[in-house]
């Protein structure tokens, strides 16, 4: 019998009563306001936080980056304090704290307490945080995962009170809820006294800047902000962790000093490379080219302009009187006409003139890049290399939004394989996710590429599909021994670095515009090694910056650049630019090379010769071998060839780079190691060509002299 009918007393079947259907009253009384906060709780991947490594690295940089702009709109240098502590099996307690202006009390609840509230939505100036999401949406995410409420403590000046809140967020009307001081929060009185509180109530607070030197007197902190979190999370090394959004926010920002405790109580310092701070960005008022026809109508509802001419040179920026007299042309549209008459049909006719007219592109006092010295000095001092090299193209617009492209290239140095210790390697093994040996290697060291991978793996003779986690010791010295004496730089990837305002992308690189662009340049032209549509090989690390009052994000979770034409062409010329002078660099460094292989082969047998002419002529061999020994000099001056730190050649005629390139010149142990990668030459026979050779190098000693 089907489903949905019922056997009555005379056996005959009768279908249920359909079920009563909603009508439009009920379904009116189901219908709700949806919180902001409610809607982020339910979808909080969309922000970042879809799963535990991903959410503690998310808060960590939601809370860095508001400190930076903080420190920054201030004036002040910043010092930031980084602390990841573990709590229990899958919680750790993440804490920022910096020296920033301080909050003011009423301000704090809102600001951690409240999604979508903040400073920085309706200006148009350059900073990281954009949509007052950020880490009001990681208290969240704590709340939820752990019930821990959120703690801050602020001070905004030296002889004032620091204010402390432990607060929750309601997610059903989006509003903070303080748990402390009877729902007001508590005051810590300024001095010792403050001191004593905070010792006594465990609330932590780093209470002096760290000296610069051993000889230097700790400061107190007179001002700062401090929040600490406690989420579900998990602390894993490599690629997309904590760990390396430091370092490299460390490359962007060398201004600031960054103190870093991770779980296992390690401690570093990022010291700051420079002392200056990066000059204030301007506001500025929207262009009207990005301005939209919708956007267009509701700033005249909302503007108290009385005429249009006034409202269009008012409102918007790069629009003078002239201008704003050809788009009323252009519309038919009176200058004098009251706003307030203005209606859609009219406002369309506006937009279409504001189209049609030539407006000059915004000014750009709104973004601020960090400029190539700078990065020169943050790449170097993070990232060991011989060759660096960077671009700052000139602002450029899209929408109707200023931004400018930068970027930073550093070729040569060991990859990250050679670098680690016995027991990193297996704390990192202990920690990975990577089903397999191979996996692992490729998702945790940045720039090794499965080639690289497959060399080390073919070398320890462990196999392709050797779990990580059970790998025996005795395979782990194994492993280690491939991973410090294989020589991967063939096999090695580019190792792209992407920042939007200063801030570290970490994740989504397949999507990122800036990942599409820089495979998409032809890097066989600059002496690369590159398969069509991939990025190229080599022991190359690649920096690539968008400054921008509104960068294009693909999502809330700001992860990925959105792929805009005008962006993507000022980075194609950005990544030609270091191009050119990394392929500058290598095809001179061949030449240097080829030169300095004739030169040895000379070396080798230049006594032959000058005795073999004297027997024949009769001619004294040390004014054949002298002559012969300034022919050979002068057929191979280039190997001789010196540049100074900053990469121009010593004699000016020899190279120009066109500025922007740092070179480094490599100490005795790397040149080892290098000599050690590749083939010995063979080394002379007898004693009579070892003093040739001494003669040789007395000469070119007594050239360098003069």
């Amino acid at each position: 019998m089907s489903e949905g009918a019922t056997t009555t007393a005379n056996g005959s079947a009768n279908k249920k009563s359909a079920p009563r259907r909603a009508t439009a009253e009920s379904m009116a009384k189901k219908q709700r306001e949806i919180s902001v906060s409610e809607f982020f709780a339910k979808n909080r991947h969309m922000l970042g936080f879809d799963n535990p490594r991903k959410a503690l690295l998310t808060t960590i940089k939601e809370a860095v980056d508001n400190s930076l702009d903080a420190c920054e709109e201030a004036g002040i240098l910043p010092e930031i304090w980084v602390h990841v502590e573990q709590t229990g099996e899958s919680r750790y307690k993440a804490a920022v704290q910096d020296n920033g202006p301080g909050i003011l009390k009423k301000q704090i609840p809102l600001i951690f307490g409240k999604l979508l509230y903040g400073s920085k939505f309706h200006r148009l100036r350059m900073s990281r945080g954009q949509q007052g999401i950020g880490i009001s949406a990681a208290g969240m995410y704590a709340i939820l995962t752990t019930g821990k409420p959120i703690k801050i403590v602020s001070k905004t000046g030296k002889n004032k009170p620091a204010h402390y809140y432990e607060l929750r967020i309601d997610t059903k009307v989006n509003k903070p809820e303080i748990l402390n001081g009877k729902g007001d929060g508590e005051d810590i009185p300024p001095g010792e006294k403050g001191e004593k509180y905070i010792q006594d109530n465990g609330i932590e607070w780093e209470t002096h800047l760290h000296p610069e030197s051993l000889d230097d007197t700790p400061k107190p902190l007179a001002h700062g902000t401090r929040v600490s979190l406690e989420l579900e999370a998990k602390y894993q090394r490599g690629k997309g962790s904590v760990d390396e959004y430091l370092e490299q926010t460390a490359i962007a920002n060398p201004h600031v000093t960054l103190h870093y405790t991770d779980p296992s109580g390690v401690q570093r310092t990022y010291r700051r490379a420079t002392d200056i701070l990066p000059p204030e960005a301007t506001e500025i008022k929207p262009h009207p080219y990005g301005v939209e026809l919708g956007r267009l109508v509701s700033m005249c509802k909302e503007s108290n302009e009385s005429s249009l001419s006034g409202f269009l040179t008012n409102s918007f920026s790069r629009v003078s009187p002239t201008i704003a007299k050809q788009i009323c042309d252009k519309a038919k549209l009176s200058t004098r006409m009251r706003l307030k008459r203005i209606d859609r049909d009219h406002a369309e006719h506006l937009y279409a003139a504001i189209q049609d007219t030539k407006i000059s592109n915004p000014t750009t006092d709104c973004i601020v890049p960090i400029g190539e010295d700078q990065l020169l000095k943050g790449l170097h001092s993070v990232v060991p290399a011989e060759f660096y090299a960077a671009a700052t193209r000139p602002p450029a617009v899209y929408r109707g939004n200023p931004f400018q492209i930068e970027v930073a290239l550093a070729y040569g140095g060991n990859v990250e394989t050679q670098k680690i210790t016995k027991d990193l390697l297996k704390e990192l093994l202990y920690e990975t996710d990577a089903r397999t040996v191979r996996q692992f290697l490729i998702l945790t060291f940045n720039g090794l590429g499965p080639d690289a991978a497959d060399k080390i793996l073919k070398t320890s003779k462990l196999g392709t599909r050797k779990s990580p986690n059970k790998m025996k010791p005795k395979e782990v010295d194994i492993l280690f021994d491939a991973m410090q004496n294989v020589n991967v730089n063939e096999g090695q990837s580019m190792n792209v670095y992407r920042y939007a305002n200063r801030v570290p992308l970490q994740f989504q690189h397949g999507d990122c515009a800036i990942t599409k662009t820089i495979a998409g340049t032809n890097w066989r032209s600059y002496g690369l090694s590159q398969s069509r549509g991939n990025l190229p090989s080599g022991p190359v690390t690649i920096m690539v910056h968008i400054a921008s009052v509104w960068v294009p994000f693909t999502n809330q979770a700001k992860e990925a650049v959105a792929s805009y034409d005008e962006i993507q062409k000022e980075m194609r010329l950005a990544l030609q630019t270091v191009g050119r002078k990394l392929g500058m660099f290598l095809r001179r460094r061949m030449k240097v090379k080829q030169q300095a292989d004739r030169r040895s082969i000379f070396r080798r047998y230049l006594g032959e010769v000058a005795q073999a002419v004297s027997d024949i002529n009769g001619v004294e061999k040390e004014d054949i071998y002298e002559k012969l020994l300034q022919v050979a000099k002068k057929k191979t001056a280039e190997a001789d060839m010196v540049f100074d730190e900053s990469g121009k050649a010593i004699d000016p005629a020899q190279a120009d780079y066109g500025g922007g390139v740092l070179i480094v010149e490599k100490d005795e142990e790397e040149m080892l190691a290098d000599m050690l990668n590749r083939p010995a030459e063979a080394a002379p026979s007898s004693s009579s060509d070892d003093a040739q050779n001494e003669l040789f190098d007395e000469d070119e000693d007594e050239a360098d002299d003069e």
